[in-house]
């Protein structure tokens, strides 16, 4: 992989694409007005593109950039808000003051989510694999400004680890977080859904296994939640009580943990 800017550069921007190309300890190469496309046959590489605002993963003999942005989980902050159900929030029966953990960060949609409803007090911890994917989410939740300032102040509490979920959990104690979150990819795709496009080139696609389950149930204080699509074999495989959910081409599943 190599590290450029933005087609339209500055000082500033370049300072940044060397400062994250050493961080990264990848090359920097200067821009010079070549099309992402030109770089990447020079290159024979992905490119990460330094921009104003964002950064940008191109992944090779792809033109579909990975990016953080916030917007789909603005826009469901602003339905909740408004007294709108949100069925991400029924699954999780999240509260002020809980602590969630996100096994499967991806975009971070799910945790902005988490992070509002838990506020201040609560705790929200995202895991994700890919170690490019949680440096740029990281990044972005640092620093994306927000018109809606809760929102924003919700990105930044969260915490990004990356590694794979299934080594973390087993080093957490027991009853750590109230809740633990599972969104594996589908073992299905959703033609309708535009969301998770970008990210299904560099995406985790291990299945979620019986044992990582197990260690999700014990490191849980209150539940363990499944969201995958409605057709999918997981939920009564793994335990899960199943939400149906009639209009949605996805559903989500619980487990309780008896107190």
């Amino acid at each position: 992989m190599i590290v450029t800017t933005a087609g339209r550069t500055n000082a500033q921007m370049i300072q940044t694409a060397r400062r994250v190309a050493l961080e990264l300890n990848l090359p920097y190469i200067e821009r010079n007005k070549k099309s992402i496309e030109l770089l990447q046959i020079k290159y024979k590489t992905d490119v990460l593109v330094i921009g104003k605002d964002k950064i940008e993963w191109f992944v090779f003999g792809t033109g579909v950039p990975v990016f953080f942005h916030p917007n789909s989980a603005a826009f469901r902050a602003k339905r909740w808000l408004s007294g709108e159900v949100e069925p991400f929030l029924q699954a999780t029966t999240l509260k002020e003051g809980m602590s969630f953990l996100d096994c499967t960060l991806g975009l971070a949609s799910d945790s902005i989510m988490a992070s509002i409803a838990t506020g201040p007090a609560g705790k929200v911890t995202g895991i994700e694999a890919n170690k490019l994917l949680a440096y740029i989410v990281s990044t972005g939740l640092k620093t994306w400004e927000m018109q809606n300032k809760e929102t924003e102040q919700s990105m930044r509490r969260i915490e990004v680890v990356q590694g794979n979920h299934d080594d973390i959990l087993h080093t957490l104690p027991d009853d750590f977080f109230d809740v633990v979150y599972f969104d594996p990819m589908f073992e299905r795709e959703i033609e309708e859904s535009t969301g998770i496009l970008s990210i299904r080139n560099v995406a985790h696609y291990g299945d979620l296994t019986e044992s990582t389950v197990e260690e999700a149930k014990r490191v849980a204080r209150k539940r363990v939640v499944l969201k995958d699509h409605w057709q999918s074999d997981r939920f009564d495989r793994l335990g899960f009580t199943r939400m149906v959910r009639k209009s949605s081409k996805f559903h989500y599943g619980y487990w309780e943990k008896k107190t």
